[in-house]
């Protein structure tokens, strides 16, 4: 995957994604279209944004029985993004299923990169321990959902940076590991507990990573996307 950001269009309306996607010009980005943008504006806003040839991670985080999740993913296969999640926590299974959903709705053959959400980045090991009764420490818990999404034929993980590298030599080089929880140094960690800086989750091994208040909340958006975009790449 290209050294380039994902950036989380974390907006409510088509209107203000728009307005912060205006100064970009004709740049082609990768973007990430989480809950709050596609529950309420449907797949009009995927039609918007392919339109304008960006790349599009659909951020659903998909979690039901096997056969509601197959029937969802074959449906969203058709809208032509280039990737989408599940959580692992719906098991081996329902992973299963989400895959073979994106093949059978897939366009020309080729369905979207398949990502399984691990432990979100905003959930502390104290926290999953409390509200998920999982007594291993958040790393193990982790690893072994990263170990049963490959066995599910998942291509890759949503990590914290600070598994990736773990996830990389137990599951290897081509499994995906995308980041959220990316700050910068300067920076607020806001509502995120497991972060790092770009640089950091380059060297840790981070296959992408998705960065959204650094970018969308800055005086100058443009210029804070190529100062992580430079950051990531190893260019700054």
């Amino acid at each position: 995957m290209e050294k380039e950001p994902i950036i989380a269009l974390d907006f409510p309306s088509w209107e203000q994604t728009k307005q912060f996607l205006a100064p970009f010009h004709q740049e082609q980005l990768y973007v990430k279209v989480g809950m709050e943008l596609y529950l309420q504006n449907g797949p009009f806003i995927i039609e918007q944004l392919k339109k304008m040839n960006h790349r599009i991670f659909l951020d659903l985080k998909l979690h039901d029985i096997p056969n509601t999740v197959g029937q969802a993913m074959k449906g969203l296969a058709g809208l032509g993004v280039d990737m989408i999640n599940v959580h692992a926590a719906g098991g081996v299974e329902m992973m299963e299923k989400a895959r073979e959903g994106l093949e059978a709705g897939a366009k020309n053959g080729q369905r979207p990169i398949l990502l399984a959400v691990t432990q979100l980045t905003s959930t502390s090991e104290k926290a999953m321990q409390a509200d998920q009764l999982i007594s291993v420490p958040l790393h193990d818990s982790v690893l072994h959902y990263a170990k049963k999404a490959k066995t599910a034929g998942c291509d890759g993980v949503v990590c914290s940076v600070l598994e990736a590298g773990a996830i990389r030599d137990a599951c290897g080089d081509t499994f995906f590991k995308v980041t959220p929880g990316i700050r910068l140094k300067e920076g607020s960690a806001d509502d995120q507990k497991r972060i790092a800086d770009p640089a950091e989750a380059r060297k840790i091994g981070s296959t992408a990573i998705v960065v959204g208040r650094p970018i969308t909340k800055a005086a100058d958006p443009v210029a804070a996307y190529h100062h992580v975009k430079a950051l990531w790449g190893g260019q700054a």
